[in-house]
């Protein structure tokens, strides 16, 4: 059932983030089908890396369900193209629940395979973010992951939510809820506060001079 589950989060977050990649791609003049290889990207290239750096064969290669899920994503997005492209917060909504859910992927898995738990943080902020990173390197954008944006750490935060949950030994399925729940709610009340990290200013050039 557990199984079924983190399938279930696996696929919706493999749809999110497959359409915030094509909402993004939209404005590049590209067709169809890079729209689809940037929403691919966008979906599996965390968990790809995650599962290179578990030395475990990458999840997509046994199931091609994701390649699937993904055309499901271009098609929903070239048929309902007016009502989720007009709206300009719809890449950034797809974008955090796609990081929620695929954070907690990432966790699960290298539970599973009995990482330390600081790992398994680390690895579902790569599972949730580095898709991203790859879709805005590709677009030629610079990086949500490198912005200002409270990004990597709203999945740090989520990670730490799971780790309390498996303290008080709440239910998988609760756990995983929760801590993807904290990472979406993160990332929008960050967004909508405005709240972020100091940006690293360069430095004044005369400041430079006197200290040479």
């Amino acid at each position: 059932m557990e199984g079924l589950f983190i399938t279930a989060i696996d696929l919706t977050g493999t749809f999110v983030f497959a359409i915030s990649g094509i909402r993004l791609a939209s404005g590049k003049n590209i067709d169809w089908f890079g729209a689809y290889i940037i929403g691919l990207v966008t979906a599996i290239g965390g968990g790809t890396t995650r599962d290179l750096l578990l030395g475990v064969t990458p999840f997509w290669m046994l199931n091609g369900t994701y390649f699937l899920t993904t055309g499901v994503a271009l098609l929903a997005a070239l048929l309902f193209k007016e009502r989720i492209f007009r709206l300009g917060s719809t890449l950034f909504l797809f974008d955090a629940i796609g990081l929620g859910l695929f954070t907690v992927v990432g966790i699960s898995k290298s539970l599973e395979a009995q990482l330390p738990f600081w790992v398994a943080i680390v690895m579902g902020t790569i599972t949730g973010s580095v898709g991203g990173l790859i879709r805005d390197v590709l677009l030629n954008e610079v990086p949500l992951l490198l912005r200002r944006n409270i990004y990597a750490l709203a999945c740090v935060a989520g990670g730490l939510v799971y780790f309390l949950c498996t303290q008080i030994n709440l239910p998988t399925s609760v756990t995983e809820l929760l801590a993807a729940s904290v990472v979406i709610l993160v990332r929008i009340v960050a967004e909508k506060f405005n709240i972020h990290l100091p940006v690293l200013n360069p430095v004044n050039q005369d400041e430079e001079k006197i200290t040479k």
